[in-house]
């Protein structure tokens, strides 16, 4: 008797699972894996697991394509893997369903169009990156170490208290207090 297996992944702690496994156990998803990790890295335990758990017949259910990855690498991984077992892939939002040839090709047309969006939108990050740093703004969040938190961090270093108190009453790590040390030289008065 084939099943379906359902798997959700949401890129961050703030986002919900709830529309995603709503749909998969309308879908007939009797067990849905759920993680929370961006779609471009490799690690995936959930998705390992509901992948290992997939017998002949059965079909993975995810609510879009882009659950499973933001990389055509990544997407035809996952799909071998699917085969594999001799079960499929079906999608709620797109459509796909790997158990039909028009489901195939479509999965092959929706994984490059992740793709080119990942690219997009990394291009776009450092194309903004770049003409921030051409126009001398900063980017990335702001430091905490000013140069007047600096200099009061050197003189109870001075006093004798330790790096690693002088960085837990920053609220910083070590390696950060180092980075202000080197930004922000001791000033003469």
């Amino acid at each position: 008797m084939s099943r379906v297996v359902g798997y959700a992944r949401v890129s961050t702690g703030e986002q919900t699972f709830t529309l995603q496994i709503d749909a998969l156990h309308c879908h007939g998803a009797a067990k849905v894996y759920k993680e929370v990790v961006s779609g471009a890295a490799s690690d995936r335990p959930q998705l390992d697991e509901a992948l290992a758990s997939l017998q002949p017949g059965d079909t993975l259910l995810v609510w879009k394509l882009d659950r499973l990855g933001r990389s055509i690498r990544a997407l035809i991984d996952v799909m071998e893997t699917i085969k594999a077992k001799g079960a499929h892939l079906r999608t709620v939002m797109d459509g796909i369903d790997t158990g039909t040839t028009a489901g195939r090709m479509l999965y092959t047309v929706l994984a490059a169009l992740a793709e080119y969006e990942r690219a997009v939108i990394v291009d776009r990050v450092t194309a903004g990156i770049a003409a921030s740093r051409r126009a001398g703004k900063p980017h990335g969040r702001p430091s905490i170490m000013t140069a007047e938190r600096t200099d009061h961090a050197r003189r109870l270093l001075a006093e004798g208290n330790s790096w690693a108190k002088v960085a837990r009453l920053n609220g910083i790590s070590k390696t950060t207090l180092h980075r202000a040390f080197k930004r922000h030289p001791e000033r003469t008065p």
